[in-house]
């Protein structure tokens, strides 16, 4: 191991520390470089991912659509489209319910356009996040049956609403769940019984029963298996699954499900070819971005675009954004995600605003002492308790909720960090809540507001972290450094190699690198917004590297002109005036 260290940096009135530490693991690294004709140091980062064996490593490095898993293997996925193919030729109306945020967006439309091809009677429904919460209810179901609905299919949701598929059933629906979340359950005898809906049929990878290989697709995966599976039953060709694929890879991102085995086949995949992209909407969203669609990335998908559908959902209605999707005018598309970005700037400032007001409320209640955070904000627009939640999440490192004021109570989302499974937590808090659901590292809730505080001495009481008792060692933040490397040994080579790694995102994170003893020559804040540090390093046998620290806050601290510091970087090439040059992005630095 080559160090251990505990690092400090300032949010404000509170201090947060992170620990250093360096992954262990080994393996056969010259081996494996000179069979993939890969760097060591690409081999060590493969190998701290997970990637073990040589047929996961080439499914890695190599993956392709081809490699993708058999949707047949996905439980009830064969019964689904003998439902879907009987109602086609019954010529009975279709109605699919999704979620309003990126991934049910997704679904959606995944589901709408590859139903239609196929001949259906379909329409769709995106539940309101205020007037109708999460998923499928009795409200949705009643207006399906007025419009004369045979089959319901939910995506993205449906996998916990047991009462609303049973008051389907009863009234003589035909309902198809297909779901990506975590099965509810009880414990009985210390056993978990899970409680699937009683639908006709349930597509879901995360049943205990489902022999489907990959358990982490999200919802658009579930959809985009099940649209696969049909189109090999009618006859089409599966070219059109191209368009689909890039939905998918934007579902993928966008959800931040494990860029692991297929998600990360189906988001290299997806990435490359939304260059080329046919629909209309999405290419118009990317121009009025200001995205170079050339070298779209998982960056511009999380935290571009992905914002821009998900604020039509917290603001307004994820219609809008479907709608997008689905316009056929490029006029009007233009005109269509220039109104998505507009409520997507809203959004932005309104949690700007009430993340200052939840920062201010937990460092003033003495709230930091708490495992688990649980922020009331009354007047928050619910649609943006999860953002806020997940910033809280950030600067505290604690499982966090954020709850606000709805009309029939309280309702709340929660943020998670690694080993605290929230889902199940939230579970053992059952009795306190009207509604809830979700996976490890995000949940939502319903509760009365006079139920808050309890709820919050309850999830501290409880407070587990992998089976064991949260203790405060665990709620420190690590920063696990991939392979400590000095800064002479950066090349134009290897940061293309990296780029075999790509994208990065969760399970698949961007690789951590490590120097020590280097001479600080230069350090000043630059930038517009006076948030960059900009350094010149020297090291110890007299190599020069520029080095650049994104997102400093005033006040922070920089390193003096003549000391010495330990950094945590990523190698990145920096092109100015047609000359490119290596530097560093310092990730956190240490005297």
């Amino acid at each position: 191991m080559f160090f251990t260290l505990t690092s400090s940096y300032y949010t404000g009135r509170y201090v947060m520390k992170s620990d250093w530490r360096v992954y262990g693991k080994k393996a056969d690294f010259k081996r494996l470089a000179d069979k993939y004709s890969i760097d060591q140091v690409i081999a060590r980062i493969i190998r701290n991912r997970d990637i073990c064996g040589d047929s996961d490593i080439d499914m890695y490095l190599n993956g392709d659509i081809k490699d993708m898993h058999d949707p047949k293997d996905m439980k009830d996925a064969v019964v689904s489209v003998d439902i879907i193919e009987k109602k086609i030729k019954e010529k009975c109306r279709i109605r699919i319910i999704g979620d309003y945020d990126i991934d049910g967006i997704c679904s959606i439309y995944i589901l709408y356009k590859g139903l239609l091809a196929a001949g259906a009677d379909v329409d769709y429904v995106v539940p309101h996040r205020i007037n109708d919460g999460y998923g499928i209810n009795e409200h949705l179901i009643d207006n399906a049956l007025s419009d004369g609905i045979d089959t319901i299919i939910t995506c993205d949701n449906g996998i916990s609403a047991y009462n609303q598929v049973k008051y389907a059933k009863d009234n003589g629906m035909t309902v198809i769940v297909t779901d990506h979340h975590d099965v509810p359950f009880d414990m009985i005898d210390g056993e978990k019984k899970y409680c699937i809906p009683p639908a006709d049929a349930v597509v879901n990878p995360k049943q205990t029963s489902c022999k489907y290989p990959f358990k982490l697709l999200c919802g658009a995966g579930v959809a985009y298996k099940l649209i696969c599976l049909l189109y090999e039953r009618m006859g089409i060709s599966d070219k059109a699954l191209e368009e689909y694929r890039e939905f998918m890879a934007i579902a993928t991102v966008g959800d931040i499900v494990d860029l692991v085995d297929e998600n990360r086949v189906v988001v290299k995949y997806g990435l490359k070819h939304i260059e080329h992209t046919a629909n209309i909407g999405l290419r118009a969203l990317i121009e009025e971005c200001g995205i170079d669609i050339s070298n779209i990335s998982s960056y511009h998908i999380g935290f571009v675009i992905g914002p821009c559908l998900n604020a039509s959902g917290r603001l307004d209605t994820a219609k809008k954004a479907i709608e997008l999707m689905l316009c056929q005018d490029r006029d009007e598309a233009h005109d269509m995600a220039k109104e998505l970005i507009l409520l997507n700037n809203e959004r932005k400032q309104m949690t700007e605003e009430e993340t200052a007001k939840a920062i201010e409320l937990v460092e003033s209640t003495g709230m930091t002492e708490d495992k688990v955070l649980v922020v009331y904000l009354p007047d928050c627009h619910e649609s943006i308790a999860g953002i806020i939640a997940g910033r809280i999440k950030e600067r505290y490192y604690r499982p966090t909720f954020v709850i606000t004021n709805a009309e029939d109570g309280a309702k709340g989302s929660g943020r998670s960090i690694e080993g605290y499974n929230m889902a199940e937590e939230l579970n053992k808090c059952k009795n306190l809540l009207t509604k809830y659901g979700g996976h490890p590292m995000a949940a939502g809730l319903s509760l009365a507001i006079s139920d808050i505080d309890i709820f919050r001495k309850m999830l501290n009481d409880n407070a587990i972290l992998t089976n064991a008792p949260l203790p405060n060692s665990d709620l420190i933040p690590k920063t696990w450094i991939d392979v400590p490397m000095p800064v002479s040994y950066i090349s134009m080579g290897l940061v293309e190699q990296l780029k075999l790694l790509e994208p990065f995102g969760k399970g698949n994170e961007k690789p951590v690198f490590a120097d020590r003893d280097l001479y600080v020559k230069k350090a000043d804040i630059i930038g517009a917004n006076k948030n960059v540090l900009r350094m010149q390093l020297e090291t110890k046998d007299g190599c020069l590297v520029n080095a650049v620290q994104f997102n400093v806050n005033e006040g922070d601290k920089i390193p003096e002109a003549g000391s010495s510091i330990l950094v945590v970087y990523y190698p990145d090439i920096n092109v100015y005036r047609g000359i490119a040059s290596l530097q560093i992005i310092v990730k956190e630095w240490k005297e």
